[in-house]
């Protein structure tokens, strides 16, 4: 495909050059957004008498068709073109005549490229937003189901004290609803127009920039054309929203790989999203968790990528800067990859309460409302202390659990022991017990569920 730019140079350069230039191979992604934005234009160019209005009703008709043809597959990319830019106005060209050829008055690439890049983070974002929400109706579907089912609390992977299995999940939909939040700061870091800064300047013609943005969807048009065409910091925040929500897709993901294993058994993942293996048929692996968990280091890898090509490059544009997309676009598909498949995963995984509350009980997690509760009865509590640690060794040398220690074991300690020590160690007494907001209690469990289906469907 011929050069467009092709002028004070001849526009010959070397195949190799070519290759290592072009970025058509990557950024044809964006061709909606490129075809959307020059429409835009047209109208923009036509509305300030800059073109007349059937030189406009051309262009539109002519692009709109390239759009129309490129979604339904009739219109191949050429990929020896230089980018998706050149190869829209090229064909554009070949379709509508010398017409085609006035479409890019009063723009360059440099503000054309950042309009469609913005749109595109635009669009993403809101993609994204919805992806999340489907994770967390999958969050709340397992935490309506399991808001009283008791399971160890951990700290230091240590069994601490005792929660539901709801509580724990709606820890992961609080994490997810930050991420919502910095998915929309993302959108709205992107939500400014650079269409009219051109190459770094602005332009001599008479053109109406706000007009132009509005009909593209933007709240705002850049104030000063070397930020226009030189801003990225909409790419950063992107992929910086991306990393953040996979690391907390990795830390769940971590939870679903160790809860499925035989040593801790509190989970079992549906055979639609595990494998085999090749040589040991009792396996059945996690694949799909660990896959989300390892490729949280290549979206990390992408904002290191970004923020490195950024920081020390002079104003206005740079080549340099064709390297935004590629990072971008690979953190976008693999977020949107990783959510799509966890989303289902979560809603057919089985719990397995019994487990959980074996695992509960023999982590002695109620040993503090075993000291509270001589407490309670007027022993201060470092006494309460150390009988309640003594009475759990004994526990441990004798196979049993606090729960089923026999009354008169307890008599020995101290005569403050009674029947209702039983009840006041039960371990879910011990969660209904904490009764603070955002606490463990079934109550607040489905508190909190109903905050999150009331941010999913606002």
């Amino acid at each position: 495909m011929a050069k467009m730019w092709t002028g004070v140079t001849d526009g010959v350069t070397s195949k190799i050059a070519d290759d290592f230039n072009s970025s058509i191979s990557f950024d044809s992604k964006m061709f909606k957004e490129d075809i959307e934005g020059s429409i835009a234009h047209a109208m923009m160019l036509a509305k300030q008498g800059i073109i007349s209005n059937s030189e406009k009703d051309c262009l539109i008709d002519g692009l709109s068709g390239i759009l129309e043809d490129l979604s339904s597959g009739k219109l191949e990319i050429d990929l020896s073109a230089e980018d998706i830019h050149m190869f829209v106005e090229q064909v554009l060209t070949e379709r509508v005549g010398e017409t085609g050829k006035k479409l890019h008055t009063a723009r360059s690439r440099n503000d054309q490229v950042a309009l469609d890049f913005r749109m595109y983070c635009k669009n993403r974002a809101s993609e994204i937003k919805d992806l999340i929400k489907d994770v967390l109706r999958s969050l709340v579907y397992q935490a309506e189901k399991h808001s009283a089912t008791i399971m160890p609390g951990y700290t230091h992977l240590q069994r601490a004290q005792p929660i539901t299995f709801g509580h724990h999940l709606m820890a992961y939909a609080m994490m997810l609803l930050r991420d919502i939040k910095r998915f929309d700061s993302a959108y709205q870091s992107a939500d400014v127009c650079p269409i009219g800064s051109c190459a770094l300047a602005g332009t001599t013609y008479n053109t109406d920039r706000d007009f132009e943005a509005t009909q593209l969807g933007f709240s705002e048009v850049c104030k000063n054309s070397l930020d226009g065409v030189s801003d990225r910091d909409f790419t950063v925040d992107f992929i910086s929203a991306c990393s953040i929500l996979m690391m907390h897709l990795s830390r769940l993901s971590e939870e679903l790989i160790l809860w499925s294993s035989w040593e801790f058994k509190f989970i079992e993942l549906s055979s639609d999203f595990t494998t085999g293996s090749s040589i040991m048929p009792q396996k059945k692996n996690p694949d799909m968790a660990e896959l989300i968990r390892g490729k949280t280091g290549r979206v990390y890898g992408d904002l290191t990528a970004i923020l490195t090509t950024l920081k020390g490059l002079p104003l206005a544009y740079n080549k340099d800067m064709q390297e935004d997309k590629e990072c971008l676009f690979d953190a976008c598909d693999t977020v949107k990859a990783c959510l799509q498949v966890l989303a289902p995963m979560l809603e057919k995984m089985k719990a397995i309460p019994e487990n959980m509350l074996l695992a509960a009980q023999k982590g002695f997690i109620n040993a503090t409302d075993l000291a509270d509760y001589l407490v309670k009865k007027g022993m201060p509590f470092r006494s309460a202390y150390k009988i309640s640690g003594t009475i759990v060794s004994e526990c441990i040398d004798k196979n049993t659990v606090l729960e089923k220690l026999p009354l008169e074991e307890y008599k020995k300690h101290s005569d403050l022991f009674d029947s209702d020590l039983y009840k006041e160690i039960d371990l879910l007494t011990c969660v209904e017990k904490r009764i603070s907001k955002g606490g463990t209690s079934v109550k607040s469990v489905i508190s909190q569920i109903e905050y999150v289906k009331e941010f999913i469907n606002d």
